[in-house]
């Protein structure tokens, strides 16, 4: 099983992020089993020599079994996104409640009472959005998370968490919020869903119906939040912020500072109870010297675990003369004078190496890191650097941040003592403190690397390793993971000026978002970072592979004129160095870019010639692959029967490799084939050929949509039904026209706008085949304008000319000739001879017919 490449830059990709499978009852599994070896067995039995009565029957009876098997074991697809897979796992991406959290009962009872009442309420009640503020380092997050874990069971569609960092000079944006929850959701953005208002439509589609609890800590403003609110009434949203943020409709309670009471608690709680009743008025001294915040309380507290001997006294006079030395000091207005007396009290405690690790961890940016992070900081082992973190968290200057998809447990500093770290960086040496953020760079991009090969080896050598199917599966969940921290080492190496590094890591990111078609706007701007990186180290290689990765998201993007422009240069580098391989890469990337520019006659050159490339590289994969490309294209020229031959021939080589993903995308296309000769031997009058093509072509469609199904891919689902509304059979119209159909839910549902567009044109052909004149001129006319809409004037021809030859059908000539002259305009200015002379085929039909 490997991942895939785009097919058509315009239409595009090949693999989302592999999903866990649903679980499904061994009965349907068998049973399905079972159909697909018989039903195999009888469609191959169409080509034996029996009579042609038995043939018949044979045929009928393969398609009835695959018809009756695929409804007995499979879901109706719903009418919108389905809720939570109740056989799935919902996602939970709370972070763990505090180990010594103290207090709060009153605000834990308000928010339990204002949460009770909402579940009394109407159904029509907007979700419930509780807004908790306050100062820095008085335990919102503490609260949020403990309130969290109290009503879980009240959410079972999953719990989610965002870190806004509203408190840093970099807050994350609603988008990237957006694009984490809806992945979290297992919602596959394999086309860009476009800006914020396209990813809150997604928002709220997928959350409709669901009862999800959203976290939304450290918020800058209102801005921030309020695309983050979904619309229904299950769901509930808690926010904290250092200010009011004055969003509608929400409950909002201010959070003030702990009582004496409790902050003795907290502190009892860290430092041992023994110790606080031996001396209760120190410890109320220390509370009221930390100014009652649980931050600060927490880190006095900490300090005291770790030093036994210290005394309530000793350590209260220590803290006294800490913020004595402070106060004669200029220091940064951002940190509370208590919470930065008890950090600099506990940071002057520790040891060398512990403060040293501060620091550094102060200088890098991403939002947590996991463990390992600290060991190649500080240039010592993994576990030796654990113990290093470890200590941090005892002294309560570090914090865990969860445990991440990976299973892996990440670590971060709250916002605050980050601010006091970043202040003292200047006291490690430039170039020890450089040496130390390298080798955490270094130890990104080899992980990165290894996810990326994991997912998409083909992208990474000729013959590439074959990938498991959790190998895919552990990489796409290590850069959901990552991809925030990635995203700011890439952005630290560039800053660095290491150019190497940034090119390295920014390679390994672009290979791992085009194998899962996820994060465009990312992708994106990480694409551009490497190409620029890849100019400055001077290495013409490098920089041809960043062009190439560039042109990939330009293409998906449908910015295809600075595609065309890389891929050509990247293979003008390539051809220069002798890169063969490379070279055939981008001869396949020109040819895609110019077939989704409809310049049929100048991307088969190209196409053909990967082909050749590819095969004296002996990389039968990526010749494959290429084939299909170029039996796509033969089918736009109208030339299925050598479509079939080079399908044909793709399908035994990823057979014979086990790629059952590409196996699958094959044979969608060669259904789409079948159905192409099919119509014609109809056409030709030779109706029991015709018969005998449709049948297989639609086995060869349900196939293909099985395969994907049972992986949970819902893109590649959708083609497979769009193709099958496509297949032109006159005895299963209205079916046809109900796989349409569903493949616009699944379209929709995923923010595919381009998609949308394409089964529109789908739609109005299957309503043409019906005779429904006026229904499939407004789906064409929509395909018109939507494709205007997203500058694809190849598929606005194409769409005028389906419009032009549904009126003729229907006997309509005077109405064809408008649309089909607008599609030979612009087929003329695209230089797409093919097209025009479809269309002329055509005007010459819808011409008045001569006078005798």
């Amino acid at each position: 099983m490997t991942g895939d490449l785009p097919d058509k830059i315009g239409e595009l990709p090949d693999q989302p992020p592999p999903q866990r499978r649903r679980k499904v009852p061994w009965a349907a599994s068998v049973s399905a089993g079972l159909a697909a070896a018989a039903a195999s067995v009888l469609a191959a039995s169409v080509e034996w020599e029996i009579p042609p009565a038995a043939k018949i029957g044979v045929t009928v009876a393969a398609a009835v079994l695959v018809g009756l098997t695929t409804w007995a074991t499979t879901e109706a697809r719903p009418r919108r996104p389905a809720p939570a897979d109740p056989g799935g796992v919902a996602p939970d991406q709370w972070p763990p409640v505090p180990e010594h959290f103290t207090g709060r009962a009153e605000a834990l009872a308000e928010l339990h009472d204002v949460f009770g009442a909402r579940r009394k309420a109407s159904d029509l009640s907007p979700p419930i959005v509780v807004s908790v503020y306050g100062r820095g380092g008085v335990g919102k997050s503490a609260l949020m998370t403990r309130f969290g874990q109290e009503v879980a069971d009240w959410f079972p569609d999953g719990r989610l968490y965002a870190d806004l960092r509203g408190g840093v000079d970099a807050p994350v944006r609603p988008d990237e919020v957006l694009i984490g929850f809806l992945r979290a959701l297992d919602v596959r953005l394999t086309t860009d869903p476009g800006g914020l208002e396209e990813l809150r439509k997604l928002w709220l589609s997928w959350t409709k119906g669901r009862r999800i609890l959203i976290g939304l800590d450290n918020a800058q403003d209102a801005a921030q939040v309020k695309p983050l609110i979904p619309a229904e009434p299950g769901c509930a949203v808690l926010v904290t912020s250092r200010a009011p943020l004055f969003l509608n409709g929400t409950h909002d309670t201010r959070l003030g500072v702990f009582s004496e009471a409790h902050g003795v608690e907290l502190l009892a709680r860290l430092a041992g109870g023994a110790r606080i009743v031996d001396d209760l008025d120190s410890a109320k001294e220390l509370v009221r010297m930390c100014d009652y915040l649980p931050l600060a309380i927490n880190i006095c507290g900490g300090r005291l675990a770790t030093r036994e001997q210290w005394t309530l006294r000793e350590m209260a006079g220590r803290l006294a003369d800490t913020r004595r030395r402070l106060d004669q000091l200029e220091v940064a207005p951002t940190v509370d004078k208590s919470v930065r007396a008890s950090v600099q009290l506990s940071y002057d405690d520790c040891t060398g190496m512990q403060r040293r690790l501060l620091r550094l961890l102060g200088s890098l940016t991403a939002p947590d890191v996991p463990g390992w992070v600290a060991g190649d900081l500080l240039d010592i082992s993994g576990l030796d650097g654990a113990d290093q973190l470890e200590a941090l968290i005892d002294a309560q200057l570090a914090e865990c941040s969860g445990t991440d998809q990976t299973g892996t447990m990440r670590y971060r500093l709250h916002d605050l003592v980050r601010v006091f770290a970043a202040e003292l960086t200047e006291q490690d040496e430039a170039e020890r403190r450089r040496a130390a953020i390298e080798r955490v760079l270094y130890g990104y991009r080899r992980r990165a690397e290894e996810a990326a090969q994991n997912r998409w080896p083909q992208d990474w050598s000729r013959g590439g390793r074959r990938a498991s199917a959790d190998g895919q599966l552990r990489a796409g969940d290590w850069l959901n993971a990552e991809r925030l921290s990635l995203l700011a080492m890439i952005n630290l190496a560039r800053q660095l000026e290491l150019w190497e590094l940034t090119w390295g890591l920014a390679r390994a990111f672009c290979s791992l978002c085009h194998s899962l078609r996820a994060y465009w706007a990312d992708w994106k701007a990480v694409a551009e970072i490497g190409c620029e990186a890849a100019e400055r180290t001077g290495d013409r290689r490098s920089l041809a592979i960043a062009l190439l990765d560039a042109s990939s998201v330009h293409g998906g993007l449908g910015l295809r004129e600075p595609a065309l422009e890389e891929a050509e240069r990247a293979l003008e580098i390539f051809t220069e160095l002798g890169e063969s391989w490379w070279a055939a890469r981008s001869m396949r990337t020109v040819g895609m870019t110019l077939f989704s520019e409809g310049h049929l006659d100048r991307a088969q050159d190209y196409l053909i010639g990967a082909i050749t490339g590819f095969k004296g590289e002996e990389d039968v994969w990526w010749m494959a692959r290429t084939q299909r490309n170029l039996a796509e294209m033969r089918m736009a020229e109208r030339r299925p029967e050598e479509a079939r031959e080079l399908l044909e021939g793709a399908l035994e080589i990823f057979e014979r490799e086990g790629n059952r993903y590409s196996e699958a995308q094959t044979l969608r296309v060669y259904g789409e084939v079948l159905a192409a000769q099919a119509r014609g031997e109809r056409r030709a009058g030779d109706h029991r050929a015709a018969a005998n093509l449709f049948t297989k072509a639609g086995y060869s469609l349900d196939r293909a949509a099985e395969m994907f199904r049972q992986r949970g891919e819902l893109w590649e689902e959708a083609r497979c039904l769009r193709a099958a509304g496509e297949v032109g059979d006159p005895s299963n119209g209205l079916r046809e026209l109900d796989y349409v159909r569903r493949a616009e839910e699944i379209l929709v549902a995923l923010g595919d706008s381009w998609g949308v567009a394409r089964n529109a044109v789908s739609a109005g052909r299957a309503l043409a085949r019906l005779g429904r004149i006026e229904e499939s001129e407004a789906e064409l006319r929509r395909a018109v304008l939507e494709f205007e809409e997203l500058q694809d004037r190849w598929w606005m021809a194409m769409s005028l000319r389906y419009l032009g030859e549904a009126h003729l059908d229907a006997g309509g000539r005077q109405a064809a000739v408008e649309p089909l002259e607008q599609a030979r305009e612009i087929y003329r200015s695209l230089g797409n001879e093919a097209g025009m002379r479809r269309t002329l085929e055509l005007l010459r039909r819808a011409a008045p017919p001569a006078a005798t």
